[in-house]
C-alpha cells in the first residue's frame, strides 16, 4: 500500500472560453464537417482573441481561492500544468500565473507533459508536503488554450480540442477529496507520435510557402506504423490494456479494487473511446465523464479536474465515493491514474 502525506482538495474553480456549437462551426475547420460530428461532441470552448493561457489559469485560480476562502498569501506553492503550445519560448508560465495572482516569493513549478500533467501535479504537491513541513497549502492549476496557428482543433488526435482551465486548492490533512494513490507508465517507443514538426529548435520555421498547420502531426503516426492497420490495431489494444493496468496499480497501492470505484473520470475523449475504457475497467459508462465530454471538448491537462469540479457541483459525488482520475497522454506516451476519495 502507498504511504504519503494526507492531502485533500479544499475547493476548485474553473474558467472556460466561449461555448461554441460543433455542428454550427465544424465547417470553419474541416471540408467534411460530418467527419467530426461522429466523434460525439456537441460543443467546445474557444477563448476570445487576445485571451491567453495565463489569463485563463489565473481566472480559475482566483475562483478556487475564493471558494476556499483564502488569499494568494495563504498559498505555499503554485503548480501549473500547461498542455498546448506556450505563448513564448524560453519562458515559464507558472511564474507568469503567480505574477497575475499577486504572489510574492511563492515557489512555482511547471509541468508540460500534456494530459498527464494533472496527475504529476498532485504527486508533486504531496511530495512537497512530505518533504517540507512549511508546505501546507498548494494551488494547482491546469490549462489548455489551443494555438490555432500550429494545429487544427478539430483535426488532431481524434478529439476536438477546447480552451479551459481548472484549479484546486490542496491542503495537508484536509479530510475531503483526499488523494489516496497514483500510478503511471511511459512507453518511450512512442515518443515521436503526434509531435508538431515545426516551431522547435530542430525546425524553427516552416518551409517556404507553407504554414505550421500544413504539416500534419498525424503524419508521424502513419509513418511510425508503416501504414499497417494491424500494427496500428495492436497499438490501440495497448492503449486500452495499459490504461487498465495503471488503474489496477493505483487501486492496489491504495488497498482497493475495481468493485469499489464509484466513478471513472477519463480525459474528454470521443464517445467511442470513453465507452471503450469504461468496458475495460468494467464500469457503466453512466459513471464516467462521457456526458461532460460531449459539452466540454478536450481541455488537455484540465479535463480530469474540470470534470471532478462539475460532478461535485452537480451533487453526483458523495462522501466516501472512490474516484479514479485517469487517462492516456500523447505525445509520450504516458498512462496515468490518481485515486481520490470524496
Amino acid at each position: 500500500m502507498e504511504t504519503s502525506v494526507e492531502m485533500g482538495i479544499v475547493a476548485t474553480g474553473t474558467a472556460f472560453g466561449t461555448r461554441r456549437d460543433v455542428a454550427e462551426t465544424a465547417g470553419e475547420y474541416l471540408p467534411d464537417p460530418e467527419a467530426v460530428t461522429k466523434l460525439g461532441y456537441e460543443s467546445y470552448h474557444r477563448v476570445a482573441d487576445g485571451v491567453t493561457a495565463v489569463d485563463l489559469a489565473a481566472e480559475a485560480s482566483r475562483a478556487a481561492l475564493e471558494n476556499a476562502g483564502l488569499g494568494i498569501e495563504d498559498v505555499d506553492l503554485i503548480v501549473l500544468g500547461h498542455s498546448d503550445i506556450p505563448q513564448y519560448l524560453g519562458w515559464d508560465p507558472s511564474a507568469a500565473v503567480a505574477r497575475a495572482l499577486g504572489a510574492h516569493g511563492t515557489p512555482t513549478v511547471l509541468f508540460t507533459q500534456s494530459c498527464a500533467a494533472w496527475s504529476l501535479a498532485l504527486d508533486h504537491a504531496a511530495g512537497a508536503m512530505a518533504l517540507s513541513p512549511d508546505t501546507g497549502t498548494v494551488l494547482v492549476a491546469m490549462v489548455n488554450v489551443v494555438s490555432e496557428t500550429h494545429t487544427n482543433r478539430m483535426d488532431f488526435n481524434g478529439t476536438i480540442a477546447s480552451d479551459g482551465a481548472a484549479a484546486a486548492v490542496l491542503r495537508r490533512g484536509h479530510p475531503r477529496f483526499r488523494r489516496l494513490s497514483s500510478a503511471s507508465f511511459t512507453n518511450p517507443e512512442f515518443a515521436d507520435l503526434f509531435r508538431i514538426e515545426v516551431g522547435g529548435s530542430a525546425h524553427p520555421v516552416p518551409p517556404p510557402g507553407r504554414t505550421h498547420r500544413d504539416l500534419d502531426p498525424m503524419i508521424a503516426v502513419y509513418e511510425h506504423f508503416g501504414a499497417d492497420p494491424e500494427r496500428f490495431g495492436r497499438f490501440i489494444g495497448e492503449v486500452v490494456g495499459r490504461f487498465a493496468d495503471v488503474v489496477d496499480q493505483a487501486l492496489a497501492r491504495a488497498g482497493r479494487d475495481r468493485s469499489e470505484l464509484a466513478r471513472l473520470i477519463y480525459f474528454n475523449d470521443s464517445q467511442r473511446a470513453i465507452h471503450g475504457v469504461a468496458d475495460a475497467i468494467g464500469i457503466h459508462v453512466a459513471r464516467t465523464n462521457a456526458e461532460l465530454a460531449r459539452r466540454l471538448g478536450h481541455m488537455g491537462a484540465a479535463d480530469q479536474l474540470v470534470s471532478l469540479h462539475l460532478h461535485a457541483e452537480a451533487g453526483e459525488l458523495v462522501p466516501g465515493d472512490l474516484v479514479a482520475l485517469a487517462g492516456v497522454a500523447s505525445p509520450g506516451m504516458h498512462w496515468f491514474c490518481t485515486l481520490v476519495e470524496v
